[in-house]
């Protein structure tokens, strides 16, 4: 958001407060005055000319001149004084009302702000970490005198892959989770780049990478999107893997329920996600088992699912064991595919 719009919005919240207490503020007073004027007539009373005490009721047959009242202050006072004190709370709390509801823009804005530093550390985290370790492969390569044109080459990749990350991240911010951007991709090729994005983290750990991509299911979801969402869960399933065994990315048109959608699953051999956990796993900051890798913030879960639930999918636990876990990722295919 630009600056001229920031300072538009502080402008339009303080208007607003000006207005709301205006105008809560007369009709406090007028409500006071109404009630002020109420308690004088009911406690007043028709001056007799010739002193006698008056009757109210039968002021004009005993000569009193009905154009003159007498008003009894101490009757009056208290009233006056009861009538100020709810005013005056009245006023306090209608004007911290309006000035809460005035400045949930600016809450909502630093909330995003705070969201968005977590996320973009979060989603450059497994890039960083893969172009890390594809220097080191480049540097073996030379060292020993081997051709590098391929681990450039991939290099060049994951620099990409983190200038689209960044620029979707600030697009997201800028929409101010407004509606999300339309676009088609392949699924099966966001995929793939999700794990070739992946695979130098995957052999640092020891952990196979393994794929059966259906050919031909476009989703409704951005390229660069999709693969956040299969980097995210690969990079999940890698951490949680032991040593010498493989993790599973699948993709299959929806059936049954999931008619209409593309199915992900991503499996691992891990230990398992206890039942308990399955929901809690998607909060932010959440954290698993320790595993004695890399540790992250604890948000890639969590974004998944905001990222999968904004373009109308979702994302869950489908079956979990001490023999590994598998993630379900659903999205809806775009419109007019097969």
């Amino acid at each position: 958001m630009s600056a001229s719009a920031d300072r538009e919005r502080v402008r339009r919240s303080a208007r607003q407060i000006g207005v709301w207490t205006g105008v809560a503020s007369a009709i406090v007073m007028a409500a006071g005055v109404g009630i002020l004027v109420a308690v004088i007539l009911s406690t007043s009373r028709p001056q007799d000319d010739d002193g006698g005490r008056p009757d109210r009721f039968r002021a004009g047959a005993l000569g009193g001149n009905p154009d003159h009242i007498v008003v009894d202050v101490d009757r009056v006072l208290p009233w006056v004084i009861v009538l100020g004190a709810i005013g005056v709370a009245l006023l306090g709390v209608i004007a911290w009302l309006t000035a809460r509801r005035a400045v949930a823009p600016l809450e909502t804005a630093l909330r995003a702000q705070r969201d968005f530093v977590a996320d973009a550390s979060h989603e450059l985290r497994t890039p960083l970490t893969a172009l890390s370790s594809r220097v080191q492969i480049l540097q073996r390569r030379v060292a020993r005198g081997e051709d590098i044109e391929d681990a450039l080459e991939r290099l060049r990749g994951d620099t990409a892959a983190m200038d689209a990350i960044l620029t979707e991240l600030l697009l997201a911010a800028q929409a101010d989770q407004g509606p999300v951007e339309t676009a088609t991709s392949d699924a099966a090729d966001a995929a793939r780049a999700a794990l070739e994005l992946v695979r130098p983290i995957a052999e640092s750990a020891g952990v196979e990478l393994r794929a059966e991509l259906a050919a031909g299911i476009a989703v409704a979801v951005p390229a660069v999107t999709l693969t956040r969402l299969c980097t995210a869960l690969l990079d999940n399933a890698v951490q949680h893997a032991p040593v010498g065994t493989a993790v599973d990315l699948s993709l299959v048109p929806g059936h049954g329920a999931g008619h209409g959608s593309a199915e992900l699953r991503v499996a691992d051999r891990g230990p398992g996600v206890p039942e308990a956990e399955r929901e809690r796993i998607f909060t932010r900051f959440a954290r698993g088992p320790e595993t004695g890798r890399r540790r992250g913030f604890g948000l890639g879960l969590a974004l998944v699912r905001d990222m999968a639930t904004r373009y109308g999918g979702s994302v869950a636990v489908e079956r979990s064991s001490a023999e590994g876990t598998t993630f379900l990722l659903r999205l809806p295919v775009a419109p007019g595919a097969h």
